[in-house]
């Protein structure tokens, strides 16, 4: 899990946005179907994968064993 959350910090860092497509409006008309599909854009801050490259390193650098 910790190695997951490096990976994805550096991803988020590289990248720093997603986006996806949702499928808003759908009609029906006889034998007509119509359909809408909105490409949406999710910009995620910066210092979100520091600290997510930080949980994820604490756990590897201050292993202890039990």
């Amino acid at each position: 899990m910790a190695i997951g959350l490096i990976v994805a910090g550096l991803l988020e860092v590289m990248y720093g946005k997603f986006s996806y497509t949702k499928e808003t409006h759908e009609a029906r008309l006889g034998s007509i179907e119509l359909s809408f599909k909105e490409k949406q854009a999710v910009d995620v801050p910066a210092w979100a994968g520091v600290a997510a490259i930080a949980a994820g390193a604490i756990p590897l650098l201050v292993h202890t064993k039990s």
